[in-house]
């Protein structure tokens, strides 16, 4: 069984300064602007306003370094497809012999309505593919991440067409706020901890 540290986050900082946030997705021009790949898109909009380019491939992602308020920060886009994104977290996390309170993933949720985030400590996948994955290949579910809400199909659509289609023209013109939004939640984790986070940003709509 893969080991992997588990350390409280003042523990762990004291340790080490890097901290790796991994948006989830799929790869290919043609899933670029869907709604499954929202965990990538927090991922560009922390890449620009950090100046950190993800042009180097390693552990099966696109991978960037650059820094915050002190700390190192790798931000990573897994290539496999969003049912495999744990080969590529628990590599990167192995690589750099990363305390799991260090890690982010950053993914999609349909159960929460669009424009909501919410940070957890834990928990189950609750259907998301990719969080699946992360969960299988760490061999636990104690690890923090940050939920984007997409909303939930109406009607007779299916799940599966719902998260693989594009958002639609009124949510691309509140996208970029959202991106804002979650991008500082991320930051927020960083320079201060996931308690403090989850305090300022849970359940809130952007502004």
């Amino acid at each position: 069984m893969l080991k992997f540290l588990h350390r409280t986050q003042n523990e762990s900082t004291l340790e080490s300064g890097l901290y790796l946030l991994v948006g989830l997705g799929n790869p290919g021009v043609e899933y670029r602007n869907s709604r499954h790949n929202i965990g990538f898109m927090v991922i560009g909009s922390l890449a620009k306003y950090l100046g950190i380019t993800l042009g180097r491939m390693q552990s099966k992602a696109l991978v960037g370094q650059g820094s915050h308020d002190g700390r190192k920060i790798i931000l990573a886009k897994p290539q496999t497809y969003m049912n495999l994104s744990g080969q590529a977290v628990s590599s990167l996390v192995r690589f750099y012999k990363l305390p799991l309170s260090q890690l982010l993933v950053i993914h999609d949720d349909m159960d929460l309505p669009f424009g909501v985030i919410r940070l957890r400590p834990g928990g189950g996948s609750g259907g998301q593919k990719g969080l699946g994955s992360v969960i299988n290949s760490l061999v636990t579910e104690e690890f923090p991440r940050l939920r984007v809400g997409i909303g939930h199909p109406t009607g007779q659509m299916n799940a599966v067409d719902y998260v693989l289609q594009p958002f639609s023209s009124a949510e691309q013109e509140m996208l970029p706020a959202i991106l804002d939004h979650a991008r500082e939640a991320a930051l927020t984790f960083v320079s201060t901890g996931l308690e403090t986070a989850m305090n300022q940003y849970n359940g809130e709509v952007f502004k």
